[in-house]
């Protein structure tokens, strides 16, 4: 047990104010269910959530057709939580592709890809990037 707990102990330090995105349904946020969002991001661990920027893309395929759709993300009243509406058409594969930077990290990032299939988030299917923002744009 002791082990354990000197281990936790030491790794807490390494995730100490790190900027991490996580994503989620709006059923369970009145405020981004009144804002119609699909999505609800929150920055966790930010030591700052107040100047984090999240973008949001709807990326896919129409008729053979790759699309990338802007998508509308909107600050919600708790600092570092955003919603994101659905402005992407029902026809074609997408995925959304989420990312959050903070002035306090300089160029690093955190990025959320999320799948979708026949108009359903595949919550087993969400990965998560870390890394600078060049490295993020290469995967």
């Amino acid at each position: 047990m002791k082990p354990l707990l000197v281990l936790s102990l030491l790794a807490a330090p390494l995730f100490a104010g790190a900027l991490v995105l996580e994503i989620g349904n709006p059923s369970a946020n009145p405020e981004a269910l009144a804002k119609h969002a699909v999505l609800v991001a929150r920055m966790t661990a930010c030591k700052s959530p107040e100047k984090t920027t999240v973008t949001a893309r709807a990326e896919g395929r129409v008729n053979g057709t790759q699309r990338s759709i802007p998508l509308k993300v909107i600050p919600l009243s708790t600092a570092g939580t955003y919603a994101v509406t659905r402005e992407w058409p029902a026809e074609g594969t997408w995925t959304v592709r989420m990312i959050a930077t903070n002035p306090d990290y300089k160029d690093y990032a955190a990025s959320v890809v999320v799948p979708i299939e026949n108009g359903a988030f595949q919550w087993a299917g969400v990965k998560h990037r870390n890394g600078t923002l060049a490295e993020i744009a290469s995967k």
